[in-house]
Formats: structure tokens, sequence, C-alpha cells
């Protein structure tokens, strides 16, 4: 595995200036040595001696290609943006300071964007071909279709997923050599360690302190921080942040699924219901017999709870019915 190594370079404008000075300066004294210069005698007698006519044209020539191969040394450094610097295949560092800058012209500047990036697992990049009235064809690319990851959760349940992940180059060497494409690499990485967590949780659950996918967004996002930190620390990238963005029932299921969760719903507020009513009918029968105020046999007692749970429980307003006769008769 390569290792970063950041290291610095001289500034530009010097030899911005030395280039330029070569693509101009050498042809300017490759005419003013010309015979018929009539400023060219003075140059040609300087301190006493001509000057060999073939070694200034050969001077010439090496000094303005000399100016032009310099200018291949000078680049540009955004901010947020680095240079991973190659001579013939071998890594000599990289670049992190914004500014302008002159490096050996050999080497070989591949461009890393350091920026905070995010996307959507699942997404795909689709093409919209149009054609004008001249019959030119043009394709334009953006993100226009999200399908999600289909996968099944800890209880077998087909369910569509999808999350956010915020994340940044931080170790170019990594990123460059240790893998072939690191955004490709983020990209299969993070929906896979996205499946994995999908498969480890159900997607809801109706016993208390269990971790689901709809009840604890927060917890199963922080679980899956760490597994991607893991999973693309090898590619040189940081993860900031991790969270789920979609998550659904598979179409195939989600009718039924709704019907579950009405009927456990119901069944939910049912249990409430009758401890609550319960719990009335006790208070009043201890209320009762408390005061002494009305003494309740085994029958009436019962027929009292009957009625009592009856108007707590029911779903319809209770119809008064007044009693002429007495449980005997």
């Amino acid at each position: 595995m390569v290792q970063e190594r950041v290291v610095r370079a001289r500034s530009g404008y010097l030899p911005l200036f030395a280039c330029l000075a070569l693509l101009v300066g050498w042809p300017w004294l490759l005419l003013m040595l010309q015979p018929t210069c009539p400023y060219g005698g003075m140059v040609r007698n300087f301190a006493g001696f001509e000057l060999g006519q073939g070694l200034i044209i050969a001077a010439t020539v090496l000094g303005f290609f000399s100016g032009i191969l310099g200018l291949f040394g000078l680049m540009v450094i955004n901010p947020n943006q680095a240079r991973a610097l190659t001579l013939f295949g071998e890594y000599r560092g990289t670049l992190k300071n914004e500014g302008f800058f002159w490096v050996n012209p050999f080497y070989s500047k591949k461009m890393l964007s350091l920026r905070v990036r995010t996307f959507e697992t699942g997404t795909q990049t689709d093409s919209t071909t149009t054609k004008d009235a001249a019959g030119n064809v043009s394709t334009a690319l953006g993100r226009k279709h999200r399908q999600p990851a289909k996968v099944n959760d800890l209880d077998g349940n087909p369910i569509e997923i999808a999350a956010v992940v915020v994340w940044r180059v931080v170790d170019t060497a990594k990123a460059l050599y240790d893998v072939d494409n690191y955004e490709d690499y983020v990209h299969i990485q993070s929906e896979s360690a996205l499946r994995n967590l999908a498969s480890r949780h159900p997607y809801d659950s109706q016993e208390d302190g269990r971790i689901s996918l709809r009840g604890s967004p927060e917890l199963v996002g922080e679980e899956l921080r760490p597994e991607l930190k893991e999973r693309l620390a090898a590619a040189g990238v940081e993860v900031l942040e991790a969270r789920l963005s979609l998550l659904a029932y598979a179409p195939e299921i989600a009718a039924v699924m709704l019907r579950r969760q009405q009927a456990s719903a119901i069944l939910s507020a049912r249990r409430i219901i009758v401890d609550g009513a319960v719990g009335m009918v006790e208070m009043a029968l201890d209320r009762l017999e408390k005061d002494g105020r009305v003494k309740l046999d085994d029958e009436r007692r019962a027929a009292m709870v009957s009625n009592l749970l009856v108007v707590l429980c029911g779903d319809k307003e209770a119809q008064p019915v007044v009693n002429t006769g007495t449980l005997y008769h």
C-alpha cells in the first residue's frame, strides 16, 4: 500500500518569468546577431570577439524549448484540492496547499477533490437523448431515477432501503493507487454495508427496547457509520455522516404488512382499554364494599362486572336499560 507524503513546492511566479524570458530573450538575441540588423554589431562584437553563429542558433533553439518545457511545470491548486505527483511511475508526494506553484515538468500531476461529498445509495446516472431541428443529437447526463436496494430484514420481509452517505478523501495516495476507482468503491461498499445492516434488524418491532429500522433510525445510522468507516479506510475515505433516507416494505407485501400493522395497533389499543377497564371495575367494587352502601352477592357482582366491562370496552356508546324487576325474576 502506498503511504501518503505531503510535500511543498516553490512559488510559480519566478519560474513563470524565467520561462517567458527564455521564450522571448533567445529569439531576440538571434535576431540581433543577424548582419542585416542595424543594432546587431554591438552584440556581435561584445567582449571583443565574434560569437559563433551555429552556437548561438543551437543555444536559441535549446533555450526556446526549455522555456516551453518549463511552462508545463506550472500549476494552480484551488481550495480543497490536491495534486498527487508521480515521476515515471514513482509516487513522489502530494501537494495540498492552495496557490500557484512550479514543480518538475516531468511530473505527472493528478488532481483530487478534498471537498465534502454526498450521495444516496441506489441512485443511478440516467442519460436523456434529444434531437434538435437540425438533426443534431445531444445526450444529457443527470441523476433522475432512484432505485433503492431491496433486501430481506431480520424477519425475512422484503424491504426497500436507501441511505445518505457524507464523505471526503483524506488520503490521496490510497484513493489513487490502492483502489481502481475510489468513487465506485465508495458507492459499492456503501451499498453492501447497508444491505448487511438491514439484514441484522427487523423493519418494525413490537417489543420494547428492541432496535428496529423504523423505530430506531438514529441508532441504525450510528451503527452504519463505523461499518462504513472500516470498509472505506482502504480507499483513504473518511465517512462524516450516514443515515437512512428511505425505508419501506417492498410493493408486493406492502398491502399485507399495512393490514398487519393496523391489526397490531388495534390489539395494542384494546389491551390498554381492557387494562384500564379492569382497573376501574376493581376500584368501583372496592369503593362500594368499603362504604358498605351496597352489598353484592357473587351473582350480582358478576353482573355488575359484565355491565361495566361492556360499557368501558365497547366501541359505541352504551344504551341505558331500565330494569323494573330483579335479577331473579
